[in-house]
């Protein structure tokens, strides 16, 4: 079991998803850009690794602009020294990361523009995971998409979608269920008839998903996963007081992560926390998580 959070460090001093105004655009101010971005997450690995978050979700703004018309540079050749350095740094730390792309990144939309843009958008997280020499267990993690008021249409769709996309893709990809309309249950039917592994969002279940508590999906949830998709992983966080439903907690509640600990043995998963103040609850929980015999602490 391995801990993490996701894109932002507030710690380090330093963004890896820093980007620019279009009409700004020049291939030195991107390429500059991308330098930071690159260097940034170097110092963020390191700083995890030094405190045993050895999960991490690359933000999609590492390269920005990678999937637009406007990108005029060869990226993963102009940059390939850091990222093999990036990559050499993950291996040997036996680190774990991941990739989300935004709400906009929707397979079974019925706008073909939509369509094609969220493609790209796919092609760019694949070929960064690529760059980084990365294999399939490094997840690229998207939402079912939207429901276009036919959910067994669109689920239909998004099948019929997953199964045209090229492998370089779908080795990589994963879907997760929302707070509103596609369950958990939903993604199950969509892996069954893909094999699509499943993310399973603890709070989103909460909202959207039926009378139990997520604990009792753990079967379901890891069966699955394969052994070269690598461990499971779970998205955990808790609804926060007083907000809008399916808001994030500022801060990780300790007893409750305790409890979700104990409640969820002896499944064996990777932990990506959704709390807002990042790396400060990372660390809480890896401090909790280690006196848990599934955690992997680095020798």
């Amino acid at each position: 079991m391995k801990i993490g959070y996701p894109c932002v460090n507030n710690t380090c001093g330093c963004t890896s998803n820093g980007t620019f105004r279009l009409k700004s655009y020049s291939r030195q101010l991107h390429r500059a850009v991308i330098e930071k971005n690159l260097k940034c997450l170097l110092n963020i690995l390191k700083f995890n690794a030094q405190h045993g978050i050895m999960f991490f979700r690359i933000g999609s703004g590492l390269v920005p602009f990678a999937s637009h018309k406007v990108c005029r540079i060869d990226w993963q050749l102009d940059f390939k020294a850091e990222f093999d350095e990036i990559s050499s740094y993950i291996k040997l730390n036996n680190m774990r990361v991941c990739m989300h792309p935004d709400q906009f990144t929707i397979i079974n939309c019925l706008d073909p523009g939509i369509y094609e843009k969220s493609a790209a958008e796919l092609v760019y997280h694949s070929d960064l995971m690529r760059s980084l020499g990365l294999g399939r267990q490094a997840k690229i993690q998207i939402h079912v998409g939207g429901m276009y008021n036919d959910k067994t249409a669109s689920i239909k769709r998004f099948i019929a979608r997953y199964k045209k996309l090229p492998q370089t893709i779908k080795k990589h990809l994963v879907i997760e269920n929302d707070d509103r309309l596609f369950s958990f249950k939903d993604c199950i039917t969509i892996h069954r008839e893909t094999g699509i592994p499943v993310v399973l969002d603890i709070l989103h279940h909460s909202l959207n998903g039926g009378k139990g508590p997520a604990e009792e999906l753990m079967r379901d949830f890891v069966k699955t996963w394969q052994k070269h998709d690598g461990l499971p992983v779970l998205d955990y966080s808790i609804q926060k007081k007083g907000a809008r439903k399916g808001a994030h907690a500022l801060s990780i509640s300790q007893a409750h992560f305790s409890r979700f600990l104990l409640n969820t043995k002896p499944y064996d998963f990777d932990i990506m926390l959704e709390i807002k103040d990042k790396e400060k609850s990372a660390l809480k929980a890896v401090g909790i998580a280690k006196q848990d015999k599934r955690f992997y602490e680095k020798n």
